[in-house]
């Protein structure tokens, strides 16, 4: 079975803007009033962006890359709220959505699954969160981690694949940025949350998948941890990672949250990804963190079975005009070294093999 992988996902603000659909450009952030200027900010570093943007404007070269990968499911970290209802969650000062009339642009890059166990789904609200939920359900796009109480936002996501059926059980970690009033309670709406990298944690997400698997599925853990920028992973992400693993029957590890790729790790023939990093964004002319690289994002494609990783595949893309296109070589060799440094200690190498990147352990 070959999944694609993809980091976090935000069609929000400048984006939805620049779409067939713009919702209320209004924004509630200490510097910008408005999801304009961040339209602006892009256009300005790199040039102009066509309005309206078609659905799959965004996706850019990767729509051909997936096409061409014959992935049996795809899923990401989407953290935009799809929703044009809901007042801003207080005291948070970023909130993140796009109208729901612009949903195309998820469902034209062929996702099946979007994670939503982050720190942006109640952006809006629960009135935002249970829009955003019939939203993608009435799109055929199936949802892990939030839900309208607490056993929804708990129950795995199921992608049926023609070799392998494959459950998604979400989870997001404080140490993220998540408010934990966002829990999903027996009767209140909110998303799939532990309030550390514990062992209780572990046991948590064995029970739910226990309870949804049959024999011969294999398990995507997809889980909000960790602080946008830097390259440590925590002895405590380890352990958690490898207790989903060992305890759990995980087969494969998705994390996100860090806004740049970090190392990788296998496992007993399981992937680990620490940090996936953003694929898609209106971050274009906002300063800082030049050293991350934070314009460049990647595609993960990983072949495995019940028993092994086949394979797993990186396609650098980067960010322009609001699309993602085909990395350059300097970008890609600075991506190859920086990966390849950091998954050291973890056990993985990274090759360049021309536009892409194999890792091997």
């Amino acid at each position: 079975m070959k999944v694609f992988l993809g980091g976090d996902v935000m069609m929000g603000r400048g984006i939805d803007q620049a779409m067939k659909h713009p919702g209320d450009p209004t924004l509630y952030e200490s510097w910008a009033k408005s999801a304009i200027q961040y339209l602006h900010l892009a256009e300005t570093k790199n040039g102009p962006i066509p309005r309206p943007m078609p659905p799959g404007y965004v996706w850019g070269d990767a729509l051909g890359i997936l096409g061409d990968a014959g992935a049996d499911a795809r899923i990401v970290n989407l953290e935009t709220a799809v929703t044009d209802r809901g007042e801003p969650w207080p005291g948070k000062g970023i909130h993140y959505r796009m109208h729901p009339e612009n949903l195309e642009a998820i469902s034209v890059a062929g996702i099946d699954c979007c994670v939503l166990a982050n720190n942006h789904a109640l952006d809006w609200s629960y009135p935002g969160l249970l829009q955003t939920l019939t939203a993608l359900d009435e799109a055929g796009v199936a949802v892990a981690g939030a839900g309208a109480d607490l056993d929804r936002a708990s129950q795995p996501a199921v992608v049926e694949a023609p070799a392998h059926r494959l459950l998604v059980v979400a989870l997001g970690l404080p140490s993220s940025g998540i408010d934990p009033s966002w829990a999903a309670g027996p009767d209140r709406p909110g998303i799939a949350y532990a309030d550390a990298p514990s062992a209780s944690a572990v046991d948590g997400v064995a029970r739910r998948i226990a309870a949804s698997a049959r024999p011969g599925d294999l398990v995507v853990a997809s889980i909000h941890w960790g602080p946008n920028w830097g390259y440590r992973v925590t002895a405590s992400h380890r352990r958690f990672a490898r207790g989903l693993i060992d305890r759990a029957g995980v087969h494969l590890v998705h994390g996100h949250s860090s806004h740049h790729p970090l190392g990788i790790e296998v496992y007993r023939e399981r992937v680990i990804l620490y940090g996936c990093g953003d694929l898609i964004n209106d971050y274009e002319g906002i300063g800082g963190h030049e050293e991350f690289h934070p314009d460049i994002s990647v595609l993960y494609l990983v072949t495995l079975d019940a028993d092994a990783i086949h394979s797993l595949e990186l396609i650098p893309m980067r960010m322009r005009r609001f699309r993602l296109e085909h990395a350059p070589t300097e970008e890609v060799e600075w991506l190859t070294a920086t990966l390849d440094r950091e998954g050291e200690p973890l056990g993985t190498r990274v090759e360049r093999m021309g536009t892409r990147l194999l890792v091997r352990w």
